[in-house]
């Protein structure tokens, strides 16, 4: 029996005018996120990884309503999205743990405060304020007796953990995580991914994981998506997308992530620089670094292309 959907997205696309000249008429539009067909189910911890500019933490806020979104549907819990933004029940639902752990919290404000600032306002508080925070902090492994501290005498990995209690306390069913642990030191983000993992276990919860490292993404998702400029171009179950990856662009990145205790792969290099999304090129929007590129690629964006349970969009399989 297949798993209920949480997310549904159906042919998203964000774009963000090109505004120009002294009347300021839109000249352009930058194609952030350019059609994505993307399942989310309930429980699922989704990865969404590539290179830096190709729209992920824009699909990321889009999908929590904080970007408009121009075409396209996406569907939370089978209620279109529209029809929660005049009501506070997407917040309760949805929390977002950004990448900046410091700038994402606010500097005047204690760590009860911050942490149970939400649950007042969604009428959650069962107890004291102190109680619940106390409560949070155990959660994510702070010492609970750090209620009345500030932001600025935490290190870190310390903040990130307060962020994800804050994101925690209203009991979301998906939890957006935006380069969650790219600004810390590598033995802090393991700390953090159990913590991930830890939660995820104890209170069910779901995850879209977005980074550009593979590596990361690996130990916490259960599915991988890989994104390019704009467009989702491979998704599948962790290990068969790590271990057999069909698109070329996925075989470039996963090149690039070194494997301790094993030799080192054959490093595909892609020529040039990514293209513009204020002006993608025709068809497949890789083509123009693709080491496979066949001319039907130049002219047409490949159709889904089905191997078991990977999918794939490249004309080499179509």
């Amino acid at each position: 029996m297949a798993e209920a959907l949480l997310v549904k997205m159906q042919g998203v696309r964000v774009w963000f005018p090109i505004r120009r000249g002294v009347l300021n008429r839109v000249a352009g539009h930058v194609r952030a996120v350019d059609g994505v067909w993307l399942d989310i189910a309930k429980g699922e911890a989704l990865g969404l990884v590539g290179e830096s500019g190709c729209g992920k933490t824009t699909l990321g806020r889009a999908l929590l309503g904080l970007e408009t979104i121009r075409e396209g549907q996406i569907f939370f819990d089978e209620k279109p999205l529209g029809q929660f933004r005049s009501s506070k029940a997407l917040r309760k639902r949805m929390q977002m743990v950004f990448q900046d752990p410091f700038s994402s919290l606010n500097p005047r404000m204690a760590v009860m405060d911050i942490l149970t600032e939400g649950m007042a306002e969604h009428r959650m508080l069962k107890n004291s304020r102190e109680e619940a925070a106390r409560t949070l902090l155990l959660e994510v492994g702070l010492d609970p007796d750090s209620v009345f501290r500030y932001p600025h005498e935490f290190s870190g990995g310390q903040r990130q953990r307060i962020n994800i209690a804050r994101a925690l306390s209203l009991k979301p069913e998906l939890m957006v995580c935006d380069e969650a642990v790219s600004a810390l030191d590598v033995s802090v983000q393991a700390q953090i991914i159990e913590l991930l993992l830890d939660l995820a276990a104890r209170h069910g919860l779901g995850y879209l994981f977005i980074s550009h490292d593979l590596a990361v993404v690996a130990r916490v998702a259960t599915r991988i998506a890989v994104m390019y400029l704009g467009k989702i171009v491979e998704t599948g179950p962790t290990g068969k997308l790590l271990d057999n990856p069909l698109h070329p662009y996925t075989q470039a990145l996963l090149s690039a992530v070194p494997e301790p205790g094993r030799p080192p792969k054959k490093r595909i290099v892609l020529l040039g620089d990514p293209p513009s999304p204020a002006s993608p090129p025709p068809g497949c929007a890789f083509h123009t670094r693709c080491p496979k590129v066949m001319d039907i690629c130049k002219e047409q964006f490949p159709p889904e292309s089905k191997r078991d349970d990977m999918k794939v969009f490249c004309h080499l399989y179509s």
